[in-house]
Formats: structure tokens, C-alpha cells, sequence
């Protein structure tokens, strides 16, 4: 259940009450997700998975939830209103996936972290050529990815060579490399797909880019080890977990400055992570690993509404507009 609402946030959930929709919790600790209803804030299920589960992506129609296992090299595809197991693709030879992107044309793009490498799987058994396709970054450390709108490029943040990589989909080739900071690793871009941002957790600030050019536009100083960045579904605003220091860094994007700090909890212990807006923006939710809890924050008024239930190590995150069912326990 959510823990510790303020008597007026607890007001502000009465008051807007969020449609049906379920989070999906990975749970790197104990090789699990969570499926958990948002509306009640209840845990239904936690489902066994391959080992140390990470990013999530939900498939275009919400039905089914994928899940990398960062301890090995394969995906999981998860029906969430079921629960049930649907598939455990292995993606080798690519090693250790971890960001992942559920695109509409049916293919995951998954980083591969132990091989250097990005994989793109086809969902769909059926099709012409590979299923899993292997494109080599040349880099170190490729943690995070980002899409471009029309599936034509991905963009890869190596926390280890300090930079970003730029792949075509279309031709499953390379492009480039663009240096950025000390150690990035959140990357998002802006919903229109002409902006490129990305969180460079070793200097604590935001690197702002054209996406088309690769030419940088700005740097913003943000919190302490900013370790993701997401922008609100309509585009306005950009804003960090930063694990050093527990809280979230709001950007506006049309000016590039700050206009405020969220504090989460204010403490590093709490390891906060993974970060993602839900459909709206209107709620903003951060997996706090080091507590196993989720906090969820409204965004508008910057309040912290309460604590959601996770496994343990509880770090990726996804939305689905599905109902997932209770156990029968």
C-alpha cells in the first residue's frame, strides 16, 4: 500500500483519482517484477524472471511488458493482465541487456552492456531475416538508449568512453560517436524527437543536443549524480533523479534554465533510480532501490503523495494501460 500521505496529498488523490493502470516494477534484487495497480497501490503479482532484471518497455497496446535480464542475455515478455510468461528470447550473442525501447513496429532495441553491442529483436516469431540483430557502439560502458520518434536512429549513452552513440535503424548500422561529459548514462528525448538529452551523472549536469546534428546547445547544472532524465509527455519541462542527493531537478526546455528542485527524500541512501512520467505528467514515479519502494510525486505541485510497494532492489519502471488480475492466493 502507499505509505505516509499527508492528510492534503491524500486529499489531492481523492480529488483526481488515476484511471486503470498498472506499474511494472523490476526487481534486480530477487530476479522478480512487480505488478502493481496504481488506482489501489496494491501489489498483485510479482513474477519470477531471468536473472537481475532491469529496464521495462511496454508493448505499443499495453498488453505485454518486456523485461531484460542485466545478469544474462535474454528478454522476457510478460502478458500483464495474466501475469503469465509469453517468451524468453535469447539475444545472443549479445551480453548483459539493460536500456530498452519497445518500438511500434514490433522490435525491442535493447542495449548489450557485456558485449559493447546493441540488439534489435524482432517480437514476432514469424518474419524475414534475423530475429535478433548485433550492432557493435565501439564503446565502453552502454548502459541507456533513446529512440527517435520515427524509429530511424537510436541514441546510446556509454558511461565508460564518456560519450554518445548514434545508430541507424533502418540500415543496422553505426553513425558516429559525440563525447559527452564524465560518465553519462540517463538519456531521453524531447517527444517531437529534435532534442537529445542527456544526464552526465560524473558532472552533475544535463547536455542538451540537436538530434539531427549532433551539435550540443546547452548544459544545465543540476543536482548530484544525476543518473536519469525524462521529459513530460507534452515537452515543456525536463527533469533528473539525481542519486546523490535524492531529489529531481526540474528544467524548462524551451529556456533551458531550472525552475526548481523536488526533494524526494533528501538522502542518498535511499539510492533513487529509475524515473518515468505517467501518460498525463501529471504523475511522476522513482523506484528508490535502497528502501524498495516507489515514490510517487505530483508533478504540478512537487509533493511527494506517498510510497508504493517493490520487490527488492526494486529499479526499472514502466506504465501500462491494462488491468493486471490478482493472484488467486
Amino acid at each position: 500500500m502507499r505509505l505516509a500521505i499527508p492528510a492534503l496529498a491524500a486529499a489531492m488523490l481523492a480529488a483526481s483519482p488515476l484511471a486503470a493502470q498498472t506499474l511494472v516494477i523490476g526487481n534486480k534484487g530477487e530476479n522478480t517484477v512487480s505488478l502493481v495497480d496504481l488506482a489501489s497501490g496494491r501489489e498483485l503479482r510479482r513474477l519470477e524472471t531471468g536473472p537481475a532484471p532491469h529496464e521495462i518497455a511496454v508493448s505499443p497496446n499495453g498488453a505485454q511488458a518486456a523485461v531484460v535480464a542485466y545478469g544474462g542475455q535474454t528478454i522476457d515478455l510478460f502478458n500483464v493482465a495474466s501475469g503469465a510468461l509469453v517468451e524468453r528470447i535469447d539475444i545472443t550473442p549479445n551480453r548483459r541487456p539493460h536500456g530498452l525501447v519497445w518500438l511500434a513496429d514490433g522490435r525491442l532495441v535493447a542495449t548489450a552492456e557485456g558485449s559493447d553491442t546493441i540488439a534489435v529483436v524482432r517480437v514476432a516469431r514469424d518474419g524475414d531475416g534475423p530475429r535478433v540483430r548485433s550492432i557493435a557502439t565501439g564503446q565502453k560502458g552502454s548502459h541507456m538508449v533513446a529512440v527517435s520518434p520515427d524509429a530511424a536512429r537510436a541514441y546510446v549513452a556509454n558511461m565508460q568512453s564518456a560519450s554518445v552513440t548514434v545508430i541507424d535503424l533502418k540500415n543496422y548500422t553505426k553513425v558516429g560517436d559525440t563525447p559527452v561529459g564524465k560518465e553519462p548514462e540517463g538519456i531521453a528525448l524531447s517527444p517531437d524527437g529534435r532534442r537529445l538529452w542527456v544526464a552526465d551523472r560524473g558532472g552533475a549536469q544535463v547536455h542538451v543536443f540537436d538530434a539531427a546534428t549532433m551539435r550540443e546547445l546547452g548544459r544545465i547544472a543540476v543536482g548530484r549524480v544525476p543518473i536519469r532524465v525524462a521529459l513530460t509527455p507534452d515537452g515543456r519541462f525536463a527533469a533528473t533523479s539525481n542519486y546523490g542527493d535524492g531529489s529531481v531537478t526540474v528544467i524548462d526546455t524551451a529556456t533551458l534554465r531550472t525552475v526548481r528542485t523536488i526533494r524526494v527524500s533528501g538522502n542518498k541512501d535511499f539510492q533513487q533510480v529509475t524515473m518515468l512520467f505517467d501518460r498525463a505528467g501529471d504523475r511522476l514515479y522513482i523506484a528508490e532501490t535502497g528502501i524498495d519502494r516507489i515514490a510517487e510525486i505530483d508533478f504540478a505541485g512537487g509533493r511527494v503523495l506517498g510510497r508504493l510497494p517493490a520487490g527488492r532492489q526494486g529499479d526499472g519502471l514502466a506504465i501500462s494501460p491494462v488491468n493486471t488480475s490478482p493472484t488467486s492466493d
